[in-house]
């Protein structure tokens, strides 16, 4: 053996690994922890994922505001943390937030945590920050877990510019219409959905978007952990007839090149709408231009409201 390689192997460092976390969340645990509100990250599905900044935080906070107290209580059991949980919402949030800001008013260090993941991404907390900071008190992230950034960085799909579209609407018409809308953002598109809606909303971006690259996350970090890569109508095909189980994030690709814009649909309908109705005309550029038809109709109906305006 040279002087230049290594002695020993990897597990050989385990103890001295441990002993250097062990010593780091001591330290954190023995500062003190300042008045404020603490937007806390917490774990997806896998409890080792909390960082030792937050289990520091949490473990020192005076009170500890969560979306469910039984859900959140397993994760704070799990490390002997006992600060006293309190609900807060989007049921609640109205009749809490006065609370949480005398608790911050009264110079307490006050934590927020969703049910998995980080605060405010598709969870209550704008108007809490908001009021609070407007009331002078000090917001502190602690930054850690995020469902929508795991799906993102598994996906396979570009990550240099990416949209956040959280929950869609649960109506047909109304997920259509945000779809339409989404459809020429030019970045990847992150969505968060419930098991029993993921066929359909499967369905729906393969019409409303046409048949990106994609791929649905599910239970990201847990035990069965799985993400399915495909074009969006083979997944729309997949899970059609056996929903997904468990939390499930959709990833969908940017508008790919070659993709019809709004204004050629727009050009290519100004002539046709002088000789045909409104649903003709759609029905005819949709044929011409390889395109959903629902897009060329809502594009229709905007270029007629224009009009009239």
């Amino acid at each position: 053996m040279t002087a230049d390689e290594p002695s020993g192997t990897a597990q050989d460092d385990v103890p001295q690994t441990a002993r250097r976390v062990a010593f780091e969340i001591e330290r954190q645990l023995g500062l003190p922890l300042a008045p404020g509100l603490y937007l806390v990250a917490t774990p997806i599905g896998h409890l080792a994922d909390i960082t030792l900044r937050a289990i520091a935080v949490l473990a020192r906070a005076d009170v500890i505001y969560c979306e469910d107290t039984r859900h959140s209580r397993t994760l704070l059991s799990h490390y002997t943390i006992r600060a006293p949980l309190r609900p807060y919402h989007e049921h609640n949030a109205e009749e809490q937030r006065p609370r949480v800001l005398r608790d911050l008013a009264d110079g307490r260090a006050v934590a927020l945590i969703s049910d998995a993941g980080t605060p405010l991404i598709s969870d209550p907390g704008f108007k809490l920050v908001r009021e609070a900071t407007a009331a002078g008190h000090d917001v502190t992230a602690v930054p850690g877990p995020s469902a929508a950034l795991a799906a993102l960085t598994v996906a396979g799909l570009p990550t240099d510019a990416f949209f956040f579209a959280g929950f869609l609407p649960a109506k047909e018409g109304a997920r259509k219409s945000r779809l339409a809308e989404l459809a020429a953002v030019p970045a990847t598109l992150v969505f968060f959905e419930a098991p029993t809606r993921a066929a359909e909303t499967l369905a729906d971006l393969a019409s409303e978007l046409g048949n990106r690259e994609a791929a649905l996350a599910r239970e990201l970090t847990k035990l069965h952990e799985d993400v399915h890569r495909a074009r969006l109508a083979d997944l729309a095909r997949a899970f059609a007839d056996t929903p997904p189980k468990g939390e499930v994030v959709i990833v969908v690709g940017p508008p790919e090149a070659g993709e019809v814009s709004d204004t050629a649909i727009e050009e290519s309908l100004i002539p046709i709408l002088e000789t045909v109705s409104l649903r003709d005309a759609s029905r005819i550029v949709a044929d011409t231009l390889k395109v959903p038809k629902a897009r060329v109709y809502d594009v229709a109906l905007g270029l007629k409201r224009r009009e009239r305006s």
